[in-house]
């Protein structure tokens, strides 16, 4: 294929997109369709999850918990909050694994109304921004909480028992996780 057989193929491409165009309710039947394919494999995902939500839990607060003072835990100060907060993140661990299958629906439902130069663009953006999300929990995680934690223990003034509760720890550790 020479240059201009090759300009011509991707005119006819952004042409063809141009004249393809499907009515609302279709676009909304395929939103659908997508919506639904991501709550499925979000579900199947948190299962396993949620089976194994405490241990999950210990590994994600263990940063705190190296650097609490002696004789100092985490607490749940609501009724319910030992259930709900390994539930809570169970549903936030299945979103998080199973992102790079969300942002493909999403790539899916967006991709047919694109032209060429604009997909070249997109799949490269998509890749580096999850590596990048998952890189940057990995940086919190292991580099960011531990510095953190131990400077919040170490300023506690005098008399003030460090016992903070596993909802508020998860809450204020999944904002951290996002902020990176």
């Amino acid at each position: 294929m020479n240059q201009t057989e090759s300009e011509e193929h991707l005119v006819d491409e952004d042409t063809e997109v141009d004249q393809k165009e499907l009515p609302l309710l279709e676009h909304l039947t395929e939103l659908r369709s997508r919506i639904l394919r991501s709550l499925g494999v979000t579900f199947v995902i948190f299962i396993p999850l949620y089976y194994f939500a405490n241990e999950v839990y210990v590994w994600l607060s263990a940063p705190l918990v190296a650097v609490l003072p002696a004789g100092s835990s985490m607490i749940a100060t609501q009724v319910a909050s030992p259930f709900l907060t390994p539930f809570k993140l169970s549903i936030y661990s299945a979103i998080f694994i199973g992102i790079p299958y969300l942002l493909h629906q999403v790539w899916m439902f967006i991709s047919p109304g694109l032209y060429r130069h604009e997909k070249r663009f997109a799949i490269p953006l998509l890749v580096s921004s999850t590596a990048l999300f998952y890189g940057g929990m990995l940086f919190a995680y292991y580099l960011v909480f531990p510095l953190v934690f131990g400077f919040f223990t170490q300023v506690a003034p005098d008399g003030v028992s460090i016992m903070t509760d596993i909802n508020q720890y998860l809450d204020f550790v999944l904002k951290m996780f996002l902020a990176f």
